[in-house]
């Protein structure tokens, strides 16, 4: 594994802090000042914890309401106990501003958030810049893990996350709704794997053929709208976000290669959705639709496993299982995968078809430490304890997440070792971590919805008829980006 350079956290930006030391903490404005080089003052992580202290520390909503973080925060504090530090819960909506918060006292002195949104409080110096060379992980996580946490300034690198785990959509669907004919007509290739958990295609054939049979039932069901989900149909195809590797927001490639081949295959799948697809109506029902057996299948992350599992479980019950049976049965027929792979083509109704892997927009979770904090070492010291591998091990068989570390990737297997690998081919385009990647999302949900919306319009009013109308959108969105990060700010 090759390592990035890392070079002394002074540097970057602050060398002396005072004043809030977390949330619920004194509203007394931080102070920073701007390093001057190497030669500025030490860091500030020295390595001497700071005793007798309470650090407040802001955890993901699920990992808190599955009981992980409880666990997590109990090993770390009797762990610490001879130190005086306690980490609580600093009680907050995980999706704080940190730069408007942090400041005035109420921000948390550790935080976990995704890359895309730690990189953002970064640019602006509301993290610190942290010694990942220092971290027992650090030589067990892939390289384009710590990349998505790189950041350069005046020709120097710094790292200001620490990866915890890999995010990208994942297949979700039921083993026991498969048809019951599908080992005979559903597996084309003998390898005991449903085919339309191995191609776009047959999962297509199998969504029309399932609502056909049943008209209160559906196979694949999303909503369409959302960019980090249905991004990837556009990326398989030759697209990316920004230029120069994700950072050059002026060079916005979301209509690059043939991407237009990407909607299509979006629209393909919004005709044998309902218009539920065109908002966020199957985002917030697919778990209890998978588990009453409305939907087949799905997509989602896999830090949600948990929840589709036990909502999986309590309808198994609510049929006249026992606990134990339905955790069973739940465990036997609730799949997650990696995604189908696509037509080269985009025609989805294509027999036979050149089949190309899919690509998927992800993300990196990981702990960040608030450049507002008063206990910078105590800090660093939890994000090695939650980092370590036992607790990424306890964190994934809890919540069902793919671990960032290799040796806990391997641990946890399946799904998680093939994520590690996805991320390692490349074949998880990891979201930006500049802020302009915060202009992307409305003008490209804004097409998406109406890319599914156009499925429900009559023949003659509908937009998109061919390639070139797809591509013709896609440019159209790009122009929109473009003009939210250049013109309109």
């Amino acid at each position: 594994m090759k390592k990035i350079r890392v070079v002394m956290i002074a540097v970057l930006a602050f060398t002396q802090l005072t004043g809030c030391g977390a949330a619920g903490g004194n509203a007394q404005q931080a102070e920073s000042s701007q390093a001057t080089g190497t030669a500025a003052g030490s860091s500030v992580f020295d390595g001497e914890l700071e005793e007798n202290v309470t650090i407040y520390v802001l955890e993901n909503d699920t990992a808190i309401s599955k009981g992980y973080f409880d666990e997590l925060i109990e090993a770390f504090n009797e762990a610490y106990a001879e130190y005086g530090i306690t980490a609580v819960d600093a009680n907050m909506d995980q999706y704080l501003d940190l730069a408007n918060d942090g400041p005035y006292g109420y921000g948390p002195d550790v935080l976990y958030q995704a890359n895309d949104v730690i990189m953002q409080y970064a640019e602006d110096k509301h993290i610190y810049p942290l010694p990942a060379e220092q971290l027992e992980c650090y030589e067990l996580i892939d390289e384009s893990a710590w990349d998505a946490y790189r950041i350069e300034v005046d020709g120097s690198e710094y790292i200001c996350g620490v990866p915890v785990n890999v995010q990208a959509p994942m297949l979700y669907y039921r083993a026991d709704l498969l048809p019951e004919d599908w080992e005979s007509a559903w597996d084309e290739n003998g390898n005991q794997v449903p085919d339309m958990a191995e191609s776009w295609n047959a999962m297509y054939a199998w969504s029309l053929q399932r609502h056909e049979e049943d008209s209160t039932k559906y196979g694949y069901m999303k909503s369409l709208y959302d960019t980090y989900f249905s991004s990837g149909f556009l990326f398989s195809y030759g697209a990316y976000v920004f230029g120069e590797n994700n950072t050059d927001p002026s060079h916005i490639g979301l209509a690059a290669g043939e991407a237009e081949k990407g909607a299509w295959v979006l629209s393909q799948l919004a005709s044998a959705m309902s218009e539920e697809c065109i908002d966020d109506t199957i985002t917030a029902n697919a778990y209890s639709k998978l588990a009453d057996g409305t939907y087949f299948a799905t997509i989602s992350t896999p830090d949600v496993y948990s929840t589709f599992f036990d909502e999986l479980v309590m309808a198994y019950e609510g049929e006249g299982m026992s606990e134990e049976e339905a955790k069973a049965a739940a465990e036997e027929n609730l799949v997650m995968t990696t995604l189908p792979m696509l037509p080269e083509s985009g025609d989805l109704t294509e027999e036979n078809p050149t089949l190309i892997e899919s690509k998927t927009m992800g993300g990196i979770n990981g702990y960040a430490v608030s450049a507002y904090t008063e206990y910078p070492n105590d800090c660093l010291a939890f994000i090695e304890f939650a980092t370590s591998y036992e607790m990424v091990v306890k964190r994934s068989e809890m919540l069902g997440i793919a671990p960032a570390r290799q040796d806990a990737a391997e641990t946890a297997g399946g799904t998680s070792e093939l994520l590690y690998q996805s991320l390692a081919d490349g074949n998880i385009v990891l979201m930006p971590s500049i802020k302009e990647v915060a202009q992307l999302w409305t003008p490209a949900e804004t097409f998406f919805t109406d890319v599914a919306k156009d499925v429900f319009r009559s023949e003659s009013e509908r937009k998109y008829k061919d390639l070139e109308d797809f591509r013709a959108g896609l440019e159209n969105m790009v122009q929109q980006i473009h003009d939210a990060i250049f013109t309109l700010q």
